[in-house]
């Protein structure tokens, strides 16, 4: 099936970003989808598909949130499956099973006292225990095994790193929503304490509360929308071959040239025809992984790369996570970074706002790497 535009987002709708003790991950999804439904002008009864992500169950937040959509189904809270949801949604309208997708996040981790790692920690499932002997007991370390085995092989250096971070956090002070706006030097990143050396603080992602919503619909009905349509241009997914287990000896490459290969020919578009990227930074450098993976530079050549100031909206050829990413916004697992992608597309993120074409890159590197492409026009 050509999946081309088949789709627009016609709503988006988020909750203030922080701790939020008073909120659970099911109140915080309601209440970004009735902004979304408010943002697309539409009525609950107009929603007949609903995914949600780390909420715990489909049905209940259907029940709370008074509604009975014909398909429902709960996906992984993983930031890998985001960019799933929407290729899923798609896929729905685009054969004519959904007319209206509803994708739901809600994160109540910061007030759940979410924990990423330690021994008492089974990220990964049964295959990362594989490495909990050597202190791989978190995604930090293996990211920073990654770092570390990219600076062996092409001398990548920690500058790279941040830039990167230094780069997001004076978006981030564009954006109102940001949990971290307070500006960060180069000075202060390299006085930040290790994490996992050579990750320092400021290479990591936030955990906070907050929810987030998507609201897909079909491309035909683009002309009737309150919002100018925001077309899923192409989207695509696909598995890292082999075993599942970490650090990855090609940084994702193989998924990530899949997926590339899908998205440009799909869209009609490559990596010259971006007015903006939105890059899954869970940690600094899967950034640098993820520009050699999709094409935007050579292997080995991203540190460079990003070191020239590519990534910024004051003058960079890619502007970057524009709202300051998970490194500074909030770690929304790829939903804030889809929802700038609209705000984006439709002209609407204010002192963010980027001045090229309206096309926009998301991008995920993960053993389940995944793209979509959104653009002003089909």
């Amino acid at each position: 099936m050509n999946m081309r535009s088949k789709a627009i987002i016609t709503g988006i709708g988020a909750t203030e970003f922080g701790a939020l003790s008073n909120e659970n991950s099911y109140t915080l999804g309601a209440r970004a989808l009735s902004a979304a439904l408010d943002d697309a002008g539409m009525a609950k009864s107009d929603i007949d598909a609903l995914i949600v992500m780390r909420i715990p169950e489909y049905l209940r937040f259907a029940q709370l949130f008074g509604i009975e959509p014909g398909i429902a189904m709960p996906l992984p809270g993983q930031g890998r499956m985001s960019g799933l949801a929407v290729r899923l949604a798609s896929s729905l309208i685009a054969s004519g099973e959904a007319a209206n997708v509803a994708i739901v996040y809600g994160n109540d981790g910061k007030s759940a006292g979410a924990k990423y790692g330690g021994s008492g920690d089974r990220y990964a499932g049964n295959d990362g225990a594989v490495w909990f002997p050597y202190g791989m007991t978190s995604p930090g370390a293996v990211h920073a095994m990654m770092f570390s085995m990219h600076a062996h092989q092409y001398g990548t250096t920690p500058d790279a790193l941040a830039a990167i971070a230094t780069t997001f956090r004076r978006h981030a002070l564009l954006n109102p929503a940001a949990v971290m706006r307070k500006p960060i030097t180069r000075s202060d990143y390299e006085q930040s304490p290790f994490i996992a050396e050579p990750l320092r603080l400021f290479d990591y992602c936030l955990i906070n509360d907050g929810g987030v919503a998507v609201i897909l619909s079909s491309a035909h009905a683009a002309r009737d929308q309150k919002n100018p349509p925001v077309y899923v241009r192409a989207c695509a997914s696909a598995l890292a071959p082999g075993d599942s287990g970490f650090p990855p000896s090609d940084y994702w490459r193989a998924p990530m040239q899949t997926v590339a290969a899908s998205v440009y020919q799909t869209a009609a578009l490559g990596p010259d025809d971006m007015g903006a990227l939105m890059i899954y930074d869970n940690f600094s450098p899967t950034v640098l992984f993820t520009l050699e993976g999709f094409g935007y530079c050579g292997h080995g050549e991203s540190g460079p790369f990003v070191m020239q100031g590519t990534l910024a909206l004051d003058g960079g050829r890619f502007p970057a996570n524009t709202n300051g990413g998970h490194l500074s916004e909030s770690y929304m697992q790829g939903w804030g970074l889809i929802a700038e992608s609209v705000r984006q597309v439709r002209g609407t993120a204010g002192a963010r706002q980027i001045g090229g074409p309206r096309n926009v890159h998301y991008m995920c590197a993960a053993p389940l790497s995944s793209s979509i492409i959104f653009s002003d026009s089909p």
